[in-house]
């Protein structure tokens, strides 16, 4: 049980008040039963307070002061306000959600093989396959953001990709928070699901409209993996530097499979990467990535959970971090290792850069081990840049200011390399060399 503050409790009736107003009329919806049990679970726990120690680092007060007004379903996005917005271009499928809304108009659906479906939760949600599996294994115990998602959700995207299948060109969901009238909450849901023996490249973007306010975004996603299928995630924190976001990855990993996932915060005031990971069965293997990038009095927690269930399974973790003027960085990363999970492969590191004396990096790397026959390690430094590296180039006739940005540009390149789309990458690289040196003194 999580320990909430007074305030967050005298929260509770404002948003009950609001889902009775919004579902009271959704007698015969699928999700109701779903809402109303989320509902339930929020109450019983209340948003994190600073006692929660899985909080401790990250203060929610922006959070719970902002008046709690669910996005509108509103289609103002224009095709050329969306145009400027995109910071990264991919060729291939295309989904846009306004607020969580799917926007139909603004989308580009290509050719699918027969069996695979990419498109609006919402509009998918008598499929067998959502109902099988939307909110199978997502913890609502002692998830309050969670609970909350499920609670008020409105759509998100529903990737299926059936067995046996390979989509060749890579599934970007653009997701645009528009807060411009007034600061609201939106709540994307997304189900992606890979089946036996497929493979599937999606990318998740997260941008917020110029001149928003302090919009909130609370966003889950739900992964499965199938056995021997190949799932890749990349998920971009884009967001303007008064967003607010928090963010749960779900993802099942079975038997010979592949999850990899790169998560990449450059935006936001307030961002919360949360990812668990689930390795079910034997010999499934699982790849996390992170790289924040971070100035002014920006927040960013990063949260992992990797659990190795079954015997034969590997994990490996990497993530880094620059951190400039006062801004605040956590990692908190745990690896659990189930009593039965014997012959397991787990690695787990955080590396971080301090630019500024100002600047702030909480890591608490974890393991927790109740098998006896296993390979784990894991670790966290921060620090400053190498001196030696940087007397090194700067030998070379390069001037302080450049090697320093020609060091912590290598550093990024470290995680930003591990993404499977080249185009991506050498677009995130050309979005980290203009914010590195542009920082630099």
């Amino acid at each position: 049980m999580s320990k909430t503050s007074t305030s967050t409790l005298q929260l509770a009736p404002v948003y009950r008040e609001t889902f009775d107003r919004l579902f009271s009329g959704e007698k015969d919806s699928t999700w109701l039963p779903m809402r109303r049990s989320a509902m339930q679970s929020f109450e019983a726990i209340g948003l994190p307070g600073p006692r929660t120690e899985a909080w401790r680092y990250t203060n929610l007060a922006k959070v719970s002061a902002m008046p709690f007004v669910p996005a509108p379903s509103t289609e103002k996005l224009q095709a050329l306000e969306l145009e400027k917005l995109e910071a990264v271009r991919l060729d291939g499928i295309r989904l846009v959600f306004e607020n969580g809304r799917y926007r139909e108009s603004l989308s580009s659906l290509q050719s699918l093989p027969i069996g695979a479906i990419v498109g609006s939760l919402a509009r998918h949600h008598d499929h067998p396959k959502v109902k099988e599996y939307l909110q199978q294994n997502l913890p609502l115990e002692n998830e309050a953001f969670v609970a909350l998602n499920t609670a008020f959700m409105p759509d998100g995207a529903f990737v299926f990709i059936p067995r046996g299948v390979q989509i060749e060109q890579p599934i970007h969901l653009v997701f645009v928070n528009d807060a411009r009238q007034e600061a609201s909450v939106a709540f994307p849901r997304n189900l992606i699901i890979a089946e036996e023996s497929s493979s599937v490249v999606v990318v998740e973007s997260w941008h917020s409209l110029p001149g928003s306010q302090s919009g909130f975004t609370n966003a889950v996603t739900e992964a499965f993996t199938g056995r021997n299928a190949k799932l890749e995630l990349v998920k971009l924190q884009l967001e303007d530097r008064s967003a607010l976001h928090i963010g749960h990855t779900q993802a099942t990993v079975q038997r010979d499979a592949t999850f990899n996932i790169n998560t990449i915060t450059l935006g936001g005031a307030l961002v919360r990467n949360n990812l668990g990971i689930l390795l079910s069965e034997e010999h499934a293997t699982a790849h996390l990535f992170g790289l924040y990038l971070l100035a002014g009095n920006q927040h960013v927690d990063n949260h992992t959970l990797v659990d190795h269930a079954v015997p034969h399974g590997l994990s490996n973790e990497l993530y880094k971090g620059v951190l400039d003027q006062q801004s605040e960085g956590v990692f908190s990363g745990k690896i659990l290792v189930r009593k039965d999970a014997q012959k397991t492969n787990a690695y787990q590191s955080n590396k971080n850069i301090l630019l500024s004396d100002d600047a702030v990096m909480n890591a608490k790397p974890q393991l927790e081990i109740f098998a006896d026959d296993v390979k784990c390690s894991h670790g966290a430094t921060t620090g400053q840049l190498d001196e030696e590296a940087l007397f090194y180039l700067r030998s070379r006739g390069i001037g302080e200011a450049g090697a320093r940005a020609f060091l912590n540009i290598a550093f990024a390149a470290d995680v930003i390399n591990n993404i499977p789309l080249e185009s991506l990458r050498e677009q995130l690289m050309q979005r980290i060399e203009k914010k590195l040196l542009d920082s630099a003194p």
